[in-house]
């Protein structure tokens, strides 16, 4: 039994999600750098994609380390992020850069759809 103010531990199922969430957060950090170094080939699709999804996988990784009850709807909503972004960046399927956001983008999709549906 834990005392009265301390959380329980994270489940590893959790841990798990929380690190795909920042991996992905930070891979979008570097897939807009790398866009904003090609320019004009960037779409704007793309950046706004990437923009998306780093924000809500971070919020989403916050949400979970905090135990907030609202994360499972972060889940879902951060899963849906990932889903489009991932498709953004497949418009550019030469691009390793773009290519490796796409995987991290998909693998964190498919941990909050997991999350999304787990009680937290």
């Amino acid at each position: 039994m834990t005392e009265p103010g301390t959380m329980t531990p994270m489940s590893r199922q959790m841990q798990d999600c929380v690190e795909a969430c920042m991996s992905c957060h930070s891979l979008c950090e570097e897939t807009m750098s790398s866009c904003l170094q090609m320019g004009g080939q960037a779409q704007m699709q793309i950046m706004r994609a990437l923009m998306d999804c780093s924000e809500t996988t971070r919020m989403c990784a916050d949400m979970m380390m905090r135990r907030s009850p609202m994360s499972a709807e972060m889940c879902a909503l951060c899963a849906k992020a990932c889903d489009m972004c991932a498709e953004a960046c497949t418009t550019m399927p030469d691009d390793p850069q773009m290519t490796r956001c796409a995987e991290s983008c998909r693998r964190c999709a498919e941990m909050c759809r997991t999350m999304a549906g787990a009680t937290m």
